[in-house]
């Protein structure tokens, strides 16, 4: 028997989108449009009523815009909510908002749809991991795999700090550096999948809500212990001993940043002495690198599969037995602190 289609809701005041999206996504026989809304109240309606897996969200609309029409969404639905965006610095700050909100993803209008089918799937992945978790698990900690390293809240000898992400990770990174005291002992990088403009509104956003303080990174500029550096989207994002390296993809990866690149540069530059944190994401970016560094002697955390939106990227790294510690995602960044002696 075939696997039941992905029921899908397009959201859009413009009819060119509304052209566009349907056929796009049903090109993917996985998937069937069950609906087209044309503003924010008639998404709402039309989720009441054909009950939708994911709903692709236009932020811009009248009667009821997408940010209001996702509030009352995320209240009444289970389905998994992308927005649409306008690729300018304040559609992703809009967007941003969205995010922490509840939608799970998002594609920019310009060309966003190039990559339709992945987020739909990290989506519907997302509906599903939140349905079966509807009922809160207790917090647990796991050492997956290899000999042991250091105990839990043991000091690492660590120089730096790298964190992959994904899908979900905006709202993963608050999470996270929200519990890292201003005073960090190491430079934290980050390679999160966005694309251009939104790392740089969403390292405007963690600066203003988080003590760290949060830039998007800049070729040349030096890694100063305690800043938290976003990897801009669209490039690849390397480090040396001293500084940081942003450079046009070469066809390095799919990813733009890529976990992978950033993790390898690093144990170049710093052997063993990485602590590397993988967050919620769809696909395997940074696994194998992450692996190596641990062969090396490095250590790294990984997102439990309980509180990540799509336990992908995580998935993959325990599997390849790249990880010291499962944590939930409420206890990284303590975890963090205890390991670099920041506390």
């Amino acid at each position: 028997m075939s696997a039941p289609l992905i029921r899908v809701l397009v959201v859009d005041d413009s009819a060119f989108m509304r052209g566009v999206l349907p056929t796009k996504i049903e090109a993917d026989p996985r998937f069937k449009v069950v609906g087209i809304a044309v503003n924010g109240r008639d998404a709402i309606d039309k989720t009441l009523a054909l009950k939708p897996d994911v709903i692709t969200l236009d932020i811009d609309m009248p009667v009821m815009n997408g940010i209001d029409a996702l509030k009352e969404i995320v209240r009444v639905s289970t389905a998994s909510v992308i927005m649409v965006s306008a690729r300018t610095e304040q559609g992703a700050a809009i967007t941003l908002e969205a995010l922490a909100i509840g939608a799970v993803d998002f594609i920019p209008k310009s060309n966003g749809v190039e990559r339709i089918h992945e987020k739909l799937l990290a989506a519907f992945e997302a509906k599903s991991h939140k349905t079966r978790s509807l009922a809160a698990r207790p917090a647990s900690v796991m050492r997956p795999s290899g000999p042991p390293r250091a105990n839990g809240g043991a000091r690492l000898s660590a120089k730096i700090c790298i964190i992959g992400s994904s899908t979900g990770g905006p709202q993963a990174l608050q999470t996270v550096l929200s519990q890292l005291p201003e005073n960090l002992p190491v430079p934290v990088v980050v390679a999160q999948h966005m694309p251009p403009n939104f790392t740089k509104a969403l390292a405007q956003r963690l600066n203003d809500t988080c003590k760290p303080r949060v830039v998007e990174a800049e070729d040349g500029a030096p890694l100063v212990k305690g800043t938290v550096y976003i990897s801009p989207g669209g490039m690849q994002t390397r480090v040396t001993a001293t500084e940081l390296k942003v450079s046009a993809e070469q066809g390095e990866s799919l990813y733009k940043p890529s976990v992978d690149v950033l993790a390898e540069s690093a144990r170049a530059a710093f052997g063993k002495n990485i602590l590397g944190v993988m967050l919620t994401g769809m696909g395997a970016d940074g696994a194998a690198e992450f692996t190596k560094l641990r062969k090396l002697g490095g250590y790294n955390i990984s997102q439990d599969q309980a509180s990540c939106v799509v336990y992908g990227m995580p998935r993959s790294l325990v599997e390849a037995g790249g990880a010291d510690e499962v944590l939930p995602l409420d206890q990284i960044g303590v975890r963090i602190r205890a390991a670099l002696g920041a506390n």
